[in-house]
């Protein structure tokens, strides 16, 4: 409860301290610098390393990938139908393929599971940030409205290896085959814990509801995917696969957690429709505390322990 409280805390924070103008207009872009730099390579540094990757988990692995297929083949046919851009193409991309499997995710696994199912958590996690960090990437450089040409594969790789979570999470797998990060673990354990307070404070700053209604349908559909079709993809895998057990049920559960709050931060980033992108994650969240109360209940009558 203290972790749901603390999401609700820092939301809300960042909405009056705007509503109220205790910070500047533009403060959090700041903030979102601190983030990428510096607090998301701590996250790869903290948890790459510790990773005991075996055969088991691949079917965590493989649930990420299908959640962010599913999303891109979903929006990709729903864009084309009612005929928009690709910048909001990317902006829906990135609000419907990628889940919050850390932030949000740990302690409601944590409250519904125990804590001894973050071990599957973590696989879901990192293979989502990985996604994030390179196809994501991709599909936001597509949308980048500044970005007049089609960019060439050259001008996509370069965007993407200086991107500094996508360089964090290269040298943790390089390195931690070398080196024991165990003596500095407690640091980037402290950095580590800045990235959920500071993102949603952040989201709290951006989020504007003022103009939701024309954004209904599109709101509406993200989270039609995000929240319902996206677990239910990973339910109807573990069934074909035969997957069973703890396995099954963290990877479903993941796939139906709200929208990656960093989803908002390369959104602005990568001057894509923040907006929208900062309404679907503030709204995904307070449905998500709804839905994941029902995907629960199925997945433990499905997966009974």
């Amino acid at each position: 409860m203290t972790n749901i409280a603390l999401i609700l805390f820092c939301t809300l924070a960042g909405i009056l301290f705007k509503r109220y103008k205790l910070i500047p207009t533009d403060a959090h872009k700041g903030i979102n610098v601190f983030i990428l730099y510096i607090a998301l390579p701590a996250v790869s540094f903290k948890y790459i390393p510790q990773i005991p990757w075996n055969q088991d988990l691949l079917f965590p692995v493989c649930s990420s990938v299908l959640v962010w297929l599913g999303s891109y083949l979903f929006i990709r046919a729903y864009c084309r139908f009612k005929g928009y851009n690709r910048r909001t193409r990317s902006s829906l991309e990135l609000s419907s393929g990628y889940s919050n499997t850390s932030f949000i995710g740990f302690p409601l696994i944590m409250a519904y599971f125990g804590e001894q199912q973050l071990g599957v958590a973590i696989i879901c996690d990192q293979s989502m940030f990985l996604i994030l960090s390179s196809i994501g990437i991709v599909s936001a450089i597509k949308g980048d409205k500044q970005v007049r040409e089609v960019p060439s594969a050259k001008m996509v790789m370069a965007r993407f290896i200086r991107f500094p979570p996508v360089i964090a999470c290269l040298s943790a797998l390089l390195l931690s085959r070398f080196l024991d990060f165990q003596p500095v673990e407690p640091f980037f354990d402290k950095l580590t814990a800045t990235v959920g307070p500071l993102a949603l404070f952040s989201l709290g700053l951006q989020l504007n509801i003022k103009g939701w209604r024309p954004k209904i349908a599109q709101i509406s559909v993200a989270l039609l995917y995000k929240l319902i079709l996206a677990p239910a993809l990973v339910l109807c895998a573990a069934f074909v696969l035969g997957v069973q057990g703890d396995t099954a049920r963290i990877s479903v559960f993941e796939a139906g957690m709200p929208t990656l709050i960093t989803a908002s931060i390369i959104a602005e980033q990568f001057n894509l429709n923040s907006k929208l992108v900062n309404l679907i994650i503030g709204v995904g969240i307070l449905a998500g505390f709804i839905s994941t109360g029902i995907w629960s209940i199925i997945i433990n009558s499905l997966f009974p322990l």
